[in-house]
């Protein structure tokens, strides 16, 4: 299953690069992509994991840049 999300204030590249990384390190993951420039994060994961895995990539991005938030595309 893939989600979409919009990144509201996300100002760094390297931050995207970071979350990018700790995103695709949760179990039940397949891929996980965050673009700086269109500020979009889609992640392809397993279906019953899903709603653990979007708890828990909110937390990473909050912990990498508390200002951003991710908003349902």
């Amino acid at each position: 299953m893939k989600k979409k999300f919009n990144l509201e204030g996300l100002g760094c590249a390297n931050c995207a690069a970071k979350m990018e990384t700790a995103i695709n390190k949760l179990d039940g993951v397949k891929e996980a992509t965050v673009n700086f420039m269109t500020q979009k994060l889609v992640i392809d994961g397993d279906d019953e994991k899903m709603a653990e895995i979007i708890k828990e990539a909110q937390k990473i991005i909050r912990k990498i840049e508390p200002d951003t938030r991710m908003v349902k595309a």
